[in-house]
């Protein structure tokens, strides 16, 4: 024993030289410059502050399997160094192919763990853990157990003969999951359909309000989702036991497939815990949402008797009822989730720290365009300025309105295309609305021509309010109008304006086509040309109408007037 503790000072003291550390201790000195009191010496020095100081944790991993915990410096050397040196000197002993005899020499505070004979490393009393009350003593007998097993398995795994057999011990447990989730996923359809029979059979005589209860088609969606989650539930089970076998038969994996099981184990219980622990919490929030889900539901009648036309007021009508109630929705719902934010289960978490940054930075990116185009649909929405059914003039775009939504305005032309503006360009143009000027539904149609100065103005009005009464969709009052817009150098020019109710927004285009159509008819009938006259030279006759004329056909004269007789 006096011969082994030797030894070991020996290599302690060599290993002291190589640390990079300051001067040695005293003690060190002490047990290096007294060999004749080999018994006496070590003692102090293992229980000196300078000697032992407790820091950091390190483990001595061998062939994948934990053999010993460093928790103190020792003789200046941190425990990092110490198991790196144990680890490298285990490695060192087991390649001389010794027979791999564990055996231990203790003396004072100290623990000396031998390999056939030689000095693997020291554990001394600041190893053990304190905080379970484990003496040196335990943590020795721990520590040599461990390494048997290590080296044990180290000669296990140099031999082939065990080798192959784990391989083929592998091969069959492979074998057998295969055909077992091959059988699993073979019967899943066989399964549902079964169960589904089974599920209608029992359901067929339950009936509510006359009907069946549950449908055929989601008595089979049901069945195939149980039947789904079970096969997956199952093909984990059976993965899990495949694998933990297979980890088994290898010296080097057999660490892992020992703490398989227990992970598992480990990672059911943290969730099921924190599930259990989060159901206070999450009642909170849902009692949280059931209110908001209520006092949305408070004001629903309200707003459903607006949209209908039945109840309303001053700020709120039937076109701004819907937009309204969604921003009242939102709003409420937003305030929901900022109340319950705390109660959901890791809000406190970095997941979601992350996740809130990356939602803000997204807003921050795109949200000034998304915001800016919902600003504008507000705008255009309570202010009013178009409504779905007018018809009206954006840019060079012309139709109907049929949908005002929050980010995009769509019009039908009157050629059937659907044009879809954003509502930040509606905002910042010149509008023109058809619809606001007529008498209820409907929208103006206007047309100008130009007539030589030759031609009687009120034949020229007469002629184009027959036309306008001839157009089918123009109406009869308000009365069709017209206005003499310019008078030019060489033709007067006449602006007709008439009132037509759509029934879709295509007929606009057809009403304009027809009333063209019609003032061409009349003044043809009249033997009036439509045409813009220019000066070339002066005529012989000056370009006036003569007052006879006045009241040319289809004019007519006042009542009582010379023309009239």
């Amino acid at each position: 024993m006096i011969r082994k503790l030797l030894a070991a000072a020996a290599i302690l003291a060599a290993a002291l030289i190589q640390a990079p550390v300051q001067a040695a201790d005293p003690p060190a000195r002490a047990e290096t410059a007294a060999p004749a009191a080999p018994a006496a010496a070590p003692a102090p020095a293992a229980a000196s502050p300078a000697a032992v100081e407790a820091t950091g944790e390190a483990t001595v991993v061998v062939f994948n399997r934990s053999v010993a915990v460093f928790r103190a410096h020792f003789l200046g050397v941190s425990p990092a160094d110490r198991a790196r040196r144990a680890e490298r000197a285990i490695g060192e002993i087991l390649e001389k192919g010794g027979p791999g005899k564990v055996t231990t020499g203790k003396e004072g505070q100290r623990v000396g763990v031998f390999i056939d004979g030689e000095l693997a490393f020291v554990l001394v009393a600041a190893d053990a853990d304190r905080l379970r009350a484990e003496t040196l003593e335990a943590a020795t007998a721990t520590t040599t157990a461990a390494l048997a097993n290590a080296i044990a398995e180290t000669r296990e795994a140099r031999d082939q003969s065990l080798i192959i057999k784990a391989l083929v011990r592998a091969g069959i447990a492979t074998l057998v999951y295969a055909v077992l989730a091959w059988v699993t996923l073979r019967t899943r359809s066989w399964l549902s359909t079964k169960l589904a029979d089974a599920l209608h059979r029992t359901t067929a005589r339950v009936r509510l309000a006359g009907e069946h209860f549950l449908s055929g088609g989601r008595l089979l969606s049901l069945a195939r989702w149980s039947v789904q989650a079970t096969a997956v539930v199952l093909l984990l089970v059976m993965a899990d036991r495949w694998v933990t076998y297979v980890l088994l038969q290898f010296p080097f994996t057999r660490p892992w497939g020992e703490q398989a099981d227990q992970f598992v184990w480990g990672i059911v219980v943290l969730v099921g815990g924190n599930i259990l622990r989060a159901i206070p919490d999450l009642l909170i929030a849902v009692v949280i949402f059931l209110l908001a889900r209520g006092f949305i539901g408070l004001f629903r009648p309200t707003f459903d008797r607006i949209e209908a036309g039945v109840a309303g007021s001053t700020w709120l009508d039937m076109d701004t009822a819907r937009p309204t109630r969604r921003l009242f929705s939102v709003a409420v719902w937003l305030f929901a989730i900022v109340m319950a934010y705390p109660y959901l289960p890791g809000s406190n978490s970095e997941a979601f720290k992350g996740m809130s940054v990356l939602v803000g930075l997204m807003v921050t990116m795109g949200g000034s365009s998304l915001f800016g185009q919902a600003a504008s649909g507000l705008i255009l929405m309570y202010s009013r300025t178009v409504r779905v059914g007018e018809y009206v003039r954006i840019n060079d775009q012309e139709g109907t309105v049929t949908e005002l939504g929050t980010f995009t305005t769509k019009i039908r032309t009157g050629l059937g295309e659907e044009v879809t503006v954003p509502n930040t360009v509606v905002l910042n143009t010149v509008t023109k609305n058809y619809s606001r000027v007529v008498k209820g539904r409907g929208y103006v149609v206007d047309t100008t021509v130009t007539i030589g100065y030759d031609t009687p103005w009120r034949q020229v009005e007469a002629m184009l309010k027959e036309a306008a009464k001839r157009t089918e969709g123009v109406l009869p009052d308000p009365e069709p109008r017209v206005f003499q817009t310019g008078l030019s150098d060489f033709y007067p020019e006449y602006r007709l304006v008439c009132q037509a109710v759509p029934t879709e927004p295509r007929p606009r285009a057809v009403v304009l086509s027809n009333l063209h159509a019609n003032i061409q008819d009349v003044f043809n009938e009249h033997g009036v040309q439509i045409m813009s006259p220019h000066y070339l030279g002066d005529p012989a006759d000056a370009k006036v109408v003569p007052k006879a004329k006045w009241y040319a056909k289809p004019a007519v004269p006042p009542a009582g007037s010379a023309s009239d007789s």
